[in-house]
């Protein structure tokens, strides 16, 4: 740190720097909501003067600071930023950044098409800027209101066209993308319907009768009771908080959840917190009993509050404990209160969002497990509570198109992990939207179907028909089948900080078509993915779309037709296809067909690997551990690199080289 008057500058790196101004010189040490990270140790920049002027200078970036012992301003703080290339911008504090490459959205709730996305860190201006000044510190666990909420606490990020240090420097501040869970990559079941027990067991039979898999099994509010008594708005009439069994529905939710356990499919449970804890849920009395500290004669209702240290005990020790117990892996935290309840009471400012994301994430992250917040994005720096679910879009083309950009834009602002409604939430009924949607979240963090209480809407693929369901099952399976390769570049999301999906101008920032193609995009470091967002013709569905390749030599993933890049293409496909390519040269790690892909381990092993470019090579590191525990940030993992070179006659030869290899327990060791 440097402390210049009544300023002090923390540099992260070379490229990142944290600038705060307070009249009284007292300073903020606590990390925040969006800032995790106060030990810094970087040693490489340079302390000068120039007359009035202090300099911070590292080899990105030159900071100007005029101590004038007033707020900041463009007169007192200014700096010149340095590219790869040597070229120079200058800022000063207050500029607008118009070359700003977008963020993400908190939610695509009721959206039907493009909306304006906030922005992201990437910038064509070569820099962006964050205002933390108002964030809310957390300090154990709990979030507090700053001391000297008139302080200026802003981040500045210096990367020129380098988008991928962009994204290092700002999770040294923000800190990292935990890895998440395999499980919550595989297939999930979801609908807003009141299912019994019966109905479950019998989905999950038709999952593997219709040879589809699933790893995730999601009950809907269906599966509390939703006869309150008390509460106003939401929380009575509707009854969509519930802490308590439906026994109706589900009798016994013990052995449901011990035979879907024996299954290999993890529990998620829906919540809407707003409606507190109530006198006829179950879990009153032993909440009551850590809240009040007895249960009241009354039995008086305890409203929700997220902002009080023993509102959160008794919430989470009474009313999800036991049903951890029992088996739920994790919850769907389904907050949409916001227009109720705009802020945690008692903490002005503060949203509820991404304090119960933050919450919820610790809370699960229990007995070495890693933790899971799956709910709507909290804004900047909430990366760090995955996976995020992106709420309740309707089901029209002009949505499916949206939220492939979406997606990808999503990784600007440290989102990797988007949970789409595929299909669609509400709308029409259209087989044919329904399966370029499945196409689509192939390439995705996950491959969660969902859907309103619409009878027409049920997303069991297998009730849409042919060809459909075939299209679909063929994507579902190779889901499966990817499983090595995506679970890899998901953990390449955490140790080198790059996104699972990547806009074009991630890797090809100085090239003009990768900002001009903002619907296709990288899925990890071998295959591009460009998903169909209009309707076909014909019979099969024919559907046309213009891609571009980059450099280097490229096949379609289902024909293995081979393409070469640095060009503008246009493919035509029918339903059971969309434009997928493998980059030549590239070891992509597969597996055989598993109907449990989240939670399988890998006993053989299979490299699919198509010809570079002449005497080219590549390599790619696959990735595996436990699939569910924190054991990998103590290095009980195995990473392999495979390399792939490319002979002048275009011949494959693929050599391995074991880097690490310290699995834990339990995990198996050995493939072919």
């Amino acid at each position: 740190m440097v402390q210049v008057g009544n300023a002090r500058f923390t540099i992260y790196d070379s490229n990142a720097v944290r600038m705060e101004y307070s009249e009284h010189k007292h300073f903020e040490n606590n990390p925040t909501l969006f800032a995790a990270v106060r030990k810094v140790d970087f040693r490489g920049y340079r302390l000068g003067s120039l007359g009035e002027w202090t300099i911070i200078e590292t080899d990105r970036l030159k900071l100007y600071y005029r101590n004038d012992k007033k707020p900041f301003s463009a007169q007192n703080l200014k700096a010149e930023i340095i590219s790869e290339k040597g070229s120079i911008t200058t800022w000063h504090y207050g500029d607008v950044n118009n070359g700003n490459l977008g963020g993400t959205l908190q939610t695509l709730d009721a959206l039907t098409g493009e909306v304006p996305l906030p922005p992201g860190i990437l910038s064509r201006e070569g820099w962006s800027f964050f205002d933390d000044s108002s964030t809310y510190t957390i300090i154990n666990n709990h979030p507090e209101a700053r001391l000297h909420p008139e302080n200026s606490d802003v981040y500045l990020f210096c990367y020129g066209d380098d988008y991928k240090q962009a994204l290092r420097s700002y999770f040294k501040v923000t800190g990292k993308v935990p890895l998440p869970r395999k499980s919550l990559l595989g297939s999930w079941y979801s609908r807003w319907w009141d299912y019994t027990e019966k109905e479950f067991l019998e989905i999950v039979q038709e999952y593997e009768d219709n040879g589809f898999p699933l790893d995730i099994l999601v009950m809907d509010m269906g599966w509390h009771t939703q006869d309150a008594k008390e509460g106003t708005g939401w929380a009575k009439n509707l009854g969509w908080t519930g802490w308590t069994w439906n026994k109706e529905l589900i009798p016994n939710p013990g052995r449901l959840l011990k035979v879907l356990k024996k299954k290999k499919i993890a529990v998620t449970l829906n919540v809407h917190p707003h409606g507190g804890i109530r006198s006829h849920e179950e879990c009153y009395s032993e909440a009551a009993k850590i809240y009040f500290g007895k249960v009241p004669a009354d039995k008086r209702a305890i409203h929700f509050n997220a902002g009080s240290k023993k509102f959160i005990k008794s919430y989470f020790d009474a009313c999800h404990k036991p049903h951890e117990k029992m088996g739920v892996d994790f919850w769907w935290v389904d907050w949409q209160q916001d227009m109720i309840i705009p802020e945690v009471q008692g903490k002005p400012g503060l949203k509820h969002l991404p304090l119960l994301n933050h919450l919820y994430f610790n809370h699960t992250a229990r007995d070495g497990r890693r933790g899971v917040s799956f709910s709507r994005f909290g804004g900047p720096g909430d990366h760090k509570y995955p996976i995020h679910f992106s709420g309740d879009a309707k089901s029209t083309w002009e949505m499916l198109k949206f939220e492939i950009y979406f997606n990808a834009t999503a990784g600007n602002i440290g989102c990797f992990f988007w949970s789409h409604d595929l299909g669609g939430f509400y709308g029409e009924r259209n087989p044919e939207l329904y399966t370029r949607w499945v196409q689509f979240g192939l390439t995705t963090a996950t491959m969660r179907i969902h859907s309103d209480r619409s009878p027409a809407l049920d997303r069991r693929p297998w009730k849409w028909g042919e060809p459909f369901t075939g299209a679909m099952r063929k994507i579902f399976r190779l889901r499966s089948q990817l499983m090595p390769y995506i679970y890899s570049s998901v953990a390449q999301c955490h140790f080198e900080d790059l996104p699972l999906c990547r806009p074009m101008y991630l890797e090809y920032p100085s090239d003009e078509r990768a900002y001009k193609f903002p619907h296709q995009f990288l899925f990890g470091d071998a295959i591009l993915a460009a998903p169909i967002f209009t309707p076909g013709e014909g019979e099969d569905y024919v559907a046309e779309k213009e891609v571009w390749l980059p450099h280097g030599l490229w096949y379609d993933f289902f024909t293995g037709k081979k393409y070469s890049g640095n060009s503008v293409v246009k493919i035509r496909v029918p339903l059971d296809r969309f434009p997928l390519f493998i980059r030549g040269g590239v070891p992509v790690p597969m597996q055989e067909y598993t109907p449990r892909m989240g939670s399988s381990s890998n006993s053989r092993l299979e490299l699919r690997c198509l010809p570079g470019l002449p005497n080219e090579s590549h390599t790619f590191r696959y990735y595996e551990d436990d699939g569910d525990s924190d054991n990998y940030k103590k290095g009980k993992y195995r990473l392999i690199e495979f390399k792939a070179v490319t002979s002048k006659h275009g011949k494959v030869e693929i050599s391995s080289t074991t880097l690490h290899d310290a699995l834990p327990k339990g995990v198996h060791k050995d493939w072919n």
